[in-house]
């Protein structure tokens, strides 16, 4: 069942509000917005790139009736907290995984993953723990914001690396969702990220020439605090 199909089975619709990440693609925003009820969103965690519990008890209120958290680039949702969250106020809490994304071969971007956290340098390497499956292996570009991301990814490319920028802009700044808001972890996440290519076909020269393109720009780049 979609997300829209578990909201309207849950009763879930107009005049409810339903909390939802603006990091990531509308898929969740529509499906809310299909059920007739309205979104409301929360920022992310910052490390894991999906919706924040402490964010989302800050906009829950007497009209909120769920919370939909997606899985992020392999990274999974904190479903202990928010469970918690959605006891204490009576909401549905439902996790979805990323649209598009397949977890087949995680052994092999795990290992991928291993290498590249040990040799690349000026680039935050993402946060590793046991479960992430590295569905994206998603660096941030810490200088002074997305002219700097932008332009390494455009070197990159010219060097042969199919990078990426996994979420240009919030949902909340797409026409038809656009809200007079402005949450600083989403904002900083879309302006710094972009995704390295880890699919199960590189060959370790591949890595190597990608670690040595990444490094000969990272080095250049400062770390904006």
């Amino acid at each position: 069942m979609g997300t829209s199909g578990t909201l309207e089975s849950a009763g879930i619709g107009t005049g409810d509000e339903v909390v939802v990440p603006a990091f990531g693609n509308a898929e969740v925003t529509e499906a809310v917005v299909r059920a007739g009820a309205v979104p409301v969103f929360a920022d992310i965690d910052p490390d894991t790139y999906c919706l924040d519990p402490a964010a989302v008890a800050d906009v829950v209120n007497s009209r909120t009736a769920a919370v939909i958290a997606v899985h992020r680039f392999g990274h999974q949702a904190d479903l202990g907290r928010l469970q918690a969250l959605g006891e204490r106020h009576g909401l549905l809490v439902h996790m979805t995984a990323e649209p598009g994304v397949a977890p087949a071969g995680a052994e092999r971007r795990r290992a991928y993953a291993t290498y590249l956290a040990g040799r690349l340098r000026g680039v935050r390497t993402p946060v590793e723990h046991a479960e992430h499956t590295y569905e994206q292996y998603v660096v941030r570009i810490p200088g002074n914001g997305r002219p700097d991301r932008d332009a390494f990814a455009r070197t990159l490319r010219g060097k042969g690396v199919a990078c990426r920028v996994p979420v240009p802009v919030p949902v909340y700044r797409m026409p038809e969702y656009r809200r007079d808001l402005l949450l600083p972890h989403t904002e900083r996440a879309c302006d710094e990220t972009l995704a390295l290519p880890v699919a199960e076909s590189l060959t370790r020269r591949e890595l190597q020439r990608m670690v040595s393109a990444c490094n000969a720009l990272g080095g250049l780049l400062q770390p904006a605090f």
